[in-house]
């Protein structure tokens, strides 16, 4: 693998907290039910709370569901529903995303956030095993974007029911893919160690065309061929 050079190395600042709020006062600010929607997680969810999409990558979710024409979306992991809202609002009003995870608890508060933001129509609520809802679905291609941002050991699992799901073209944005930085680390173990294996699958996968971005904990973006 080739090292990155120093000048390479000099492109990428710091993140500060100032060039953090520099970098969101220039994206498309949060509206009301998505700012009330971060405040509440934290607020009811401080341990939990980082389990929540970072909000630069509302703004880009939605980005990618306009950029990609998508009517169809799938999400795994909903957690309190900052990111399913933010592509629900992104979707025509024919749109449909299909939100899968385990917890009542913290999906109730998606629901209501769906609702205030006139887009609970849009979103179908899947409580269960996730790995389970997508072996449910149609196996033919019908995806045209789907979100991954669930329990890290299952991510091999997960890619592997939703790539042949995708239609040409569609999108799978996975999050978390440089697990606070330890996946650097050859002797990594738990959710580190299984974001190394699902990075390394990713990369060899022929069926995809995959970037890793430094956004957030990191973000791959992937686009069925």
């Amino acid at each position: 693998m080739t090292t990155p050079s120093p000048a390479g190395r000099d492109k990428r600042p710091d993140q500060t907290p100032d060039l953090y709020r520099y970098v969101l006062d220039h994206n498309p600010p949060l509206d009301a039910v998505q700012r009330d929607l971060v405040e509440l997680t934290h607020a009811r969810f401080p341990d939990s709370a980082s389990m929540q999409s970072a909000q630069e990558q509302g703004p880009l979710l939605a980005f990618l569901v306009r950029l990609a024409g998508a009517r169809h979306v799938v999400e795994v992991g909903t957690f309190t529903g900052f990111s399913s809202l933010s592509m629900a609002q992104a979707l025509p009003p024919d749109g449909t995303l299909v939100a899968l995870d385990v917890s009542e608890e913290w999906t109730a508060y998606a629901r209501e956030a769906w609702e205030k933001a006139g887009v609970a129509d849009r979103v179908e609520l899947r409580l269960g095993p996730a790995l389970n809802s997508l072996q449910e679905m149609p196996a033919e291609p019908h995806i045209d974007l789907a979100y991954l941002d669930a329990d890290k050991k299952g991510y091999v699992a997960y890619w592997e029911e939703l790539v042949p799901r995708m239609r040409p073209g569609g999108l799978i944005v996975v999050d978390n893919v440089l697990f606070h930085g330890r996946v650097v680390d050859p002797a990594a173990t738990g959710g580190a160690a299984a974001i190394r294996a699902f990075n390394d699958h990713v990369v060899a996968d022929a069926r995809m065309d995959s970037v890793l971005l430094t956004v957030a904990d990191g973000l791959t973006v992937a686009r069925r061929r």
